[in-house]
């Protein structure tokens, strides 16, 4: 295995987990809501998203890359849509407590979940590609063993990120009040709701 390509798919997966976006909200809120493995497990979720996409790229899938591309537009509407929904949901919380473990969505039911929804986003696959390039790795110019380092990496950097930041949140989540925590859940409610609102204008064509 190329060391070198695994640091560089570490870089790019960190690099690329770490922009504000819907699903960096919706992790937060998960970890807000449910404490830190909900919000962990959902994170490593979109690593393996990252990593699914990076894989694409990397390996030169140039059909599969092509066809996700294609359907852009289907895809952003209904990942619009989902989130859009789910940012209404937030907004309408009252308060924000751990919920009881009956209540709490299973760990890997969490992963899942956000894996679709982060894999409705077809321009991650682009954003991979032109880091890569950008990295002097062409999709299709090197071995599978630097391809599938490159991938590893991604997932690593990704899963980094989520560490990093479902740690920071939980230990936020213990140093402020409930009524702080009610602000934090209505605001990233909204912004939910506005990013979901922008994926499906541009889905139309209408932004």
């Amino acid at each position: 295995m190329d060391l070198g390509q695994l640091a560089t798919g570490v870089v790019v997966g960190f690099v690329v987990a770490a922009g504000v976006g819907p699903i960096s909200l919706l992790t937060i809120r998960r970890t807000v809501s449910h404490g830190r493995p909900y919000g962990l497990a959902s994170g490593l979720g979109v690593a393996t998203a990252d990593a699914s996409y990076a894989a694409v790229a990397a390996f030169g899938m140039t059909a599969i890359s092509g066809l996700v591309v294609a359907g852009r537009a289907v895809l952003g509407a209904v990942g619009g849509a989902i989130i859009v929904a789910l940012g209404l949901r937030t907004m309408l919380v009252d308060r924000v407590e751990v919920a009881a473990a009956a209540e709490r969505p299973g760990l890997v039911g969490a992963a899942i979940s956000i894996y679709a929804l982060t894999m409705t986003n077809p321009m991650t696959i682009l954003s991979f590609a032109a880091l890569f390039a950008g990295f002097g790795f062409g999709a299709g110019t090197k071995s599978f063993g630097d391809a599938a380092a490159l991938t590893l990496g991604v997932w690593l950097g990704s899963s980094l990120w989520w560490v990093l930041l479902t740690s920071v949140v939980a230990w936020l989540r213990g140093k402020v009040s409930s009524r702080v925590l009610a602000w934090i859940n209505r605001l990233s409610g909204a912004a939910l709701v506005a990013f979901g609102a922008i994926a499906i204008g541009v889905a139309l064509g209408v932004i």
